[in-house]
C-alpha cells in the first residue's frame, strides 16, 4: 500500500512558483496575488506537517504488523494501533487545512492556469482524504481485532478501497503535473524569480 502525499511536495512548490511568477509579492493588503501567495504558503506548511504525521502513523502501523506477524500477542498491540489511527487523523486535519487554503485561490483574480492547477491539486487532495478516511476505518477494525480473526474480509475490502483511492489521487496529481509541464516557461521564469 503506497501513499501519494510525499509526491505532492514538488507540485505545491511548482504551484508556488507559478504564483510567484504571477506577482504574488505585490502590494500589501487585499492584493489577490498576495492572497494567493499566502494561501499557498499556508498549504505548504500544512502539507509538511501532514507528511510528518502520515509517516509516523505508517511507521507505527508497520511495526505493529511486523510484531503480530512474528507471533506477538495481538491484544498487546491495540494501544499502538490506536496511536497510529490518532496520528493519521491528525495528519488528515493538516491535509484538509492545505486543501482549504488552495480553495481560496479559486475566488482570487489570478491567472486561470493557476486556478486550474490549484483545482486539480484540491481534487487530488480530496481523493487522498477519502482514502485516508478508509485507512482509518481499517485501523478501527484492527483495534477491535488485531489479528483479523473475525474481520479479515472486511479489512481486505477496505484496503482495496484505500488502494483505489490513492491511485485516483496519484492520477489527479499527475494531471496537475501535466498542466505544469505544459506551461514550462511559467515554471522556469518562476524558479529564476525565486533565486
Amino acid at each position: 500500500m503506497t501513499y501519494i502525499i510525499n509526491r505532492l511536495a514538488p507540485f505545491v512548490v511548482i504551484l508556488l512558483s507559478i504564483l510567484v511568477l504571477g506577482g504574488c509579492s505585490g502590494l500589501l493588503g487585499e492584493d489577490p496575488r498576495e492572497q494567493a501567495d499566502k494561501a499557498i504558503s499556508d498549504a505548504n506548511k500544512s502539507i509538511s506537517e501532514h507528511n510528518k504525521l502520515f509517516d509516523e502513523a505508517r511507521s507505527t502501523y508497520a511495526d505493529v504488523k511486523q510484531k503480530i506477524e512474528s507471533g506477538d500477542d495481538p491484544s498487546k498491540e491495540k494501544g499502538r494501533i490506536t496511536e497510529a489511527r490518532n496520528t493519521l487523523e491528525a495528519a488528515r486535519n493538516d491535509l484538509q487545512n492545505a486543501r482549504d487554503s488552495l480553495d481560496t485561490v479559486q475566488d482570487l483574480d489570478v491567472d486561470p492556469t493557476i486556478k486550474k492547477y490549484a483545482s486539480l491539486l484540491s481534487e487530488a487532495m480530496d481523493a487522498q482524504l477519502a482514502a485516508e478516511a478508509k485507512e482509518i476505518e481499517f485501523y478501527k477494525i484492527l483495534e477491535k481485532d488485531p489479528a483479523l480473526e473475525d474481520n479479515r474480509e472486511k479489512a481486505l475490502d477496505l484496503l482495496a478501497e484505500v488502494g483505489a483511492g490513492y491511485q485516483k489521487a496519484e492520477k489527479t496529481y499527475g494531471e496537475a503535473q501535466d498542466l505544469a509541464n505544459s506551461h514550462p516557461k511559467l515554471i522556469e521564469a518562476a524558479n529564476k524569480a525565486q533565486s
